[in-house]
C-alpha cells in the first residue's frame, strides 16, 4: 500500500463529495465536516457513482436507488445494498490530501 496525492484539503467543502483517483482507483472523497474519507465511488448495489449521491453526515446516498452508506466505516445502510463499499485510509499533511491506496 502507497500514500498518493489527491488533492488539497480545501477542493472538497463540508457536505459533498468529489471524484479522485489514486492507484488507478475511482474514489469519493468525502468531506463530513469532521473529516474526509474515501470510498470507492461504485454503490455495491448496482454500481452507481456514489459521488454523485447526497453526503448527509456520514452518510452518502446513491443517485440511482437510494441505498446508503457510512462512509467512514463502508458499512451498507439501507436497502437495496447490502455489501459495504470499501473505505481508504486518508491523511491531510500541510493542507495536502493523501489517500492510502
Amino acid at each position: 500500500m502507497a500514500w498518493v496525492q489527491v488533492g488539497n484539503e480545501d477542493d472538497v467543502a463540508a457536505g459533498e463529495a468529489a471524484v479522485v483517483e489514486a492507484g488507478g482507483k475511482r474514489l469519493a472523497l468525502c468531506n463530513t465536516g469532521e473529516g474526509l474519507y474515501a470510498i470507492d465511488d461504485v454503490c455495491t448495489h448496482d454500481g452507481g457513482p456514489l459521488d454523485q449521491g447526497k453526503l448527509d453526515g456520514k452518510q452518502i446516498e446513491c443517485p440511482r436507488h437510494g441505498a446508503r452508506f457510512d462512509v467512514t466505516t463502508g458499512r451498507a445502510l439501507c436497502l437495496p445494498a447490502v455489501r459495504p463499499v470499501r473505505t481508504y485510509p486518508v491523511r491531510v499533511h500541510n493542507g495536502t490530501v493523501e489517500v492510502e491506496v
